[in-house]
């Protein structure tokens, strides 16, 4: 891997500092705004990165993206990972996550609907996938759809969805066949989150804010048409998202090395920066930081030598995720008293650690539990026994009978 940018690369990097100097301060939200008008902004914000050329990367330059080398994707996350729009999550699992799944799984005409609007922010995306039943076991889910001619009948409920309340589509995980083993019998459907029988209920979180919700599903019907991949193919589509969700959080290390600096501010206002013990601790999760950068960077370079950069991307996620909850823990304890009660308006530093604070337990577990990930390494990286599955080849109905 070359840590260095090439003279096109420098080129690049350059180009998107000067659209943010020039552009970047009409969308830095005010102190008090709510989710509403955070995510209003945030789709201006994503219109204004289409114009410029600055979104879908990867993507087809004819659905309105930047097709090129990985590294620019890479680059334009450096660049911009301090900005606050930067870290609307809702925003980034549309190009992110669902056009590439759409992309390797759908068909043209679905391409054609949804992959231009939502790289210009008009279409807002949401995972369903976890139920109050089924997270780290997400094959055990019990949201079922029935054929009925054309169309399928969708009952069932999900939970822990980030942006349900906001999204207009939505990548939904159901059980079609309960008479198979559980990874068989699963299938992929895009869903209108508007449609009939779609209700969302937010979820109040310890922070104030309602990033979650759960999902109420009661006799949706969704055209066949709108399936990804093949009846009882769902779950090759599943972990497709799930391998870019992963990859999209790793792209994302640089809100590591962005942490330190409210740390090091914080730290200054309680004269702590001549302190041993903090100067070792800060540069210590710098050096975190800046290794779980380079996870990034090896996973971009294979991507451009059109190699599969394997389980890396779940090894930088859950360095990354540790780390952001070690790193505002920290500040939180640093702050004292003062780390439990502060908003945005009064200390918008001490706010940023204390929302890094409330958010990290979420983060450890977007894209797989701790739990999950580890299997994922033992076994695709270290080359250990696969984990014990008593229940891998029983019928799903027959399971716990």
């Amino acid at each position: 891997m070359d840590f260095d940018d090439t003279a096109e690369e420098a080129e690049f990097r350059s180009a998107v500092r000067h659209w943010l100097k020039d552009n970047g301060g009409r969308f830095i939200p005010p102190p008090d705004a709510d989710d509403v008008v955070i995510i209003g902004l945030a789709k201006q914000w994503q219109a204004a990165l289409a114009d410029a050329g600055y979104a879908g990367f990867g993507l087809p330059a004819e659905m309105g993206g930047r097709p090129g080398a990985p590294i620019e994707q890479l680059i334009f996350h450096q660049e911009i990972a301090s900005h606050p729009m930067a870290m609307v999550e809702v925003m980034t699992l549309g190009c992110g996550m669902a056009i590439p799944t759409v992309m390797k799984h759908g068909r043209p005409e679905h391409l054609e609907l949804l992959a231009r609007p939502t790289i210009r922010g008009d279409i807002i995306w949401c995972q369903l996938f976890s139920e109050p039943g089924a997270g780290s076991d997400l094959a055990g889910i019990l949201t079922k759809a029935v054929r009925d001619g054309g169309d399928w009948i969708v009952t069932g409920q999900k939970v822990w969805t980030s942006g349900a309340l906001f999204a207009d589509w939505g990548l939904l995980l159901v059980r079609t066949d309960p008479t198979v083993p559980k990874h068989r019998g699963l299938s992929y459907f895009l869903l209108d989150m508007k449609a009939p029988g779609v209700e969302v209920r937010p979820l109040k979180q310890i922070g104030g804010r309602s990033e979650f919700n759960e999902v109420f599903i009661a006799e949706v019907r969704i055209p066949d048409a709108m399936r990804l991949g093949e009846i009882g193919g769902g779950w090759k589509v599943a972990m497709t998202t799930l391998s870019n969700e992963r990859l999209a959080l790793t792209a994302d290390a640089a809100v590591g090395r962005n942490l330190v600096q409210p740390l090091l501010r914080l730290a200054k206002r309680l004269d702590l920066v001549e302190d041993r013990a903090f100067a070792e601790r800060l540069a210590s999760y710098y050096a975190a930081a800046a290794g779980i950068e380079h996870i990034g960077s090896r996973i971009t370079t294979a991507l451009s030598r059109g190699e599969n950069p394997g389980a890396e991307a779940t090894i930088g996620k859950m360095t990354l995720t540790r780390l952001l909850q070690s790193m505002s823990a920290f500040g939180m304890d640093l702050a004292g008293m003062a780390g439990g009660t502060i908003d945005r308006a009064a200390d918008p530093d001490l706010f940023e650690i204390q929302e890094g604070f409330f958010l990290a337990p979420g983060y450890r577990m977007g894209g797989g539990t701790e739990e999950i990930g580890k299997n994922i390494i033992a076994e695709r990286v270290l080359g250990l026994p696969p984990d014990y599955r008593p229940d891998k080849d029983v019928p799903f109905n027959r399971i716990g009978k």
